[in-house]
């Protein structure tokens, strides 16, 4: 149990209220972008159609990366990074590092290599171009960047998110202090009290259970947001005079002696065969630095291992293909500040193991979102004598609350009829900001935040209930095909929506049918 002061105890209930009032509703997007872009990996499977489960590095490439090499200008061969794009295809960027007004970035070729071998696209431009969204995978990277930056442009973007995980922070803090009979509260549920003591007790036993996450969460998304922004120009402008290169290459470079020789890149199949037997998964990503030269160095990169928390990256000797060492993350030898900040992505993303933590995450982050809508409506409650002038607050409540996951779910349908068109890049966050548009307008000219709330309810469970067919229709695989091809995901995410959407529905049906029922009531009272 935890004790305060009468007087301290009141102080830190209006901090916990203040903090989640204050930057509450842009902490709920937060979090409810971030528990969606948990499964953006499966969403973008399912939303793209992707029946492949042969990975791009399980196929031959040590003849199409010396062909790629041979047809690019040396000047992009300071560094190469390999990953899978669309369907198991292998994406291959060819680069250098510059500074650009005052901002490291990549700049070089990038290539798509189809599964027969073949270069199906090339481009030139720079990390940004590369790594932005595509066609396919434009809604599981409309989640991601919401979640990471609410698509503010950078560093804004990333300091606003940092400042949201550190409201949660104080919040997750202060609530802890504030429950007097901590480990009574995680079981009280008084059912048949009061509706709003029944609310109460909900959102302390909810804000209790996920506490541990909250705490996990709030420190992860907050080093992920200051990290770059805050962290990196100081420590370069301290020990480094600025030279966010140089800071990048003591940091995460690989140790050793320069040997500009030219010297053929190693046999990259050995290095896959043998990173992923050594790893016992398959690469999420490959890092080459100085290729075609002799120093020239080849780090793989695999999720951790069972049981384990921390990512896993092995380095090789790029011209003779022979295994150096397990890497650590940042410097060139392992630490505890490297250990720390390899776990920081698997516990922010809940995907050290597997489908079990992601949906364990899943779980905690929808438990965080129901705390900090009831939290807020908790307060508005307790407040009832102002509600005239705090009205607005509860149309945003409800306009974000559940307009939001509208939104998301009226981007999933126009990316759905959009990329078989080769637009989904624009229709994707085109088609949430007008019905978020939408939303908006129509929730403050509502009679009441009730009924819109309502109104908002049955829309999410229509936009569930059409996915499906909607898919369907648009080309994308059937069940059968999907499970054949090894990818159950397809089927799952299918039937959470069906699932969903009709439970949403029969709700929303219940709960006007027993509206009806008490205006009947009411009516033959009068009588």
């Amino acid at each position: 149990m935890i004790h305060l002061p009468k007087d301290e105890t009141k102080a830190m209930v209006a901090v916990h209220g203040w903090s989640g009032i204050l930057l509450g509703l842009l902490l709920y997007a937060v979090v409810l972008t971030g528990t969606a872009a948990v499964f953006a990996e499966e969403i973008g499977t399912w939303s793209a159609g992707h029946i492949t489960s042969q990975s791009a590095f399980e196929r031959p490439m040590a003849d199409t990366m010396r062909a790629l090499g041979d047809r690019t200008p040396k000047q992009y061969h300071e560094a190469v990074d390999l990953f899978e794009v669309g369907d198991h295809d292998l994406g291959a960027f060819f680069h250098r590092h510059e500074m650009d007004k005052g901002e490291l970035i990549s700049r070089g070729i990038f290539y798509v290599v189809g599964k027969d071998g073949r270069v199906t696209h090339s481009q030139q431009g720079t990390d940004e171009d590369v790594y932005g969204p595509r066609n396919d995978n434009a809604l599981s990277s409309f989640l991601v960047d919401t979640h990471v930056r609410l698509h503010v442009p950078n560093p804004w973007g990333l300091l606003l998110t940092g400042i949201v995980g550190l409201s949660m922070l104080v919040a997750a803090v202060s609530g802890l202090l504030i429950h007097r009979h901590l480990f009574k509260d995680i079981f009280t549920l008084r059912r048949k009290a009061n509706p709003v003591l029944v609310n109460r007790d909900r959102h302390s036993v909810a804000g209790t259970w996920s506490l541990p996450f909250a705490f996990i969460l709030a420190f992860t998304g907050s080093f992920f947001s200051f990290f770059g922004t805050i962290g990196v120009p100081i420590v370069a402008m301290a020990a480094f005079g600025g030279d966010v290169v140089a800071l990048t290459e003591a940091v995460y470079g690989t140790p050793g002696k320069p040997d500009p020789r030219p010297a053929a890149i190693g046999n990259f199949d050995h290095i896959t065969s043998d990173a992923i037997a050594r790893a016992g998964a398959i690469p999420t990503f490959i890092a080459v630095e100085n290729f075609g030269r002799a120093d020239a160095k080849v780090t793989t990169y695999h999720p951790p291992k069972s049981g384990g928390l921390a990512p896993i990256s092995l380095l090789y000797d790029g011209a003779t293909a022979r295994f150096n060492q397990v890497k650590p993350l940042i410097g060139p030898a392992p630490s505890a500040g490297g250990t720390l900040a390899a776990i920081m992505s698997p516990l922010h993303f809940g995907n050290f193991a597997g489908m079990l933590s992601k949906a364990i995450w899943f779980g905690l982050g929808f438990a965080m979102c129901y705390v900090t809508y009831t939290g807020i409506r908790l307060w508005l409650v307790r407040r009832e004598e102002g509600a005239r002038s705090l009205g607005w607050l509860d149309r945003s409540l409800v306009i974000v609350g559940l307009g939001l996951p509208v939104a998301l779910l009226a981007s999933t349908a126009a990316f759905l009829v959009a990329m078989p068109l080769g637009s989904a890049t624009y229709w994707t966050p085109a088609s949430f900001l007008i019905a978020s548009a939408v939303i908006i307008l129509a929730g403050f000219l509502w009679p009441t935040s009730t009924a819109f709330a309502r109104v908002l309810q049955g829309a999410m469970a229509a936009i569930m209930l059409v996915l499906l067919p909607l898919r369907l229709l648009t080309g994308g695989p059937g069940w059968e095909s999907a499970m054949a091809a090894g990818q159950p995901v397809i089927v799952a995410l299918d039937m959470a929506f069906l699932l969903t959407g009709g439970w949403l529905l029969w709700s929303v049906l219940r709960t006007s049918q027993s509206r009806q029922g008490a205006g009947h009531r009411v009516l033959q009272a009068a009588e």
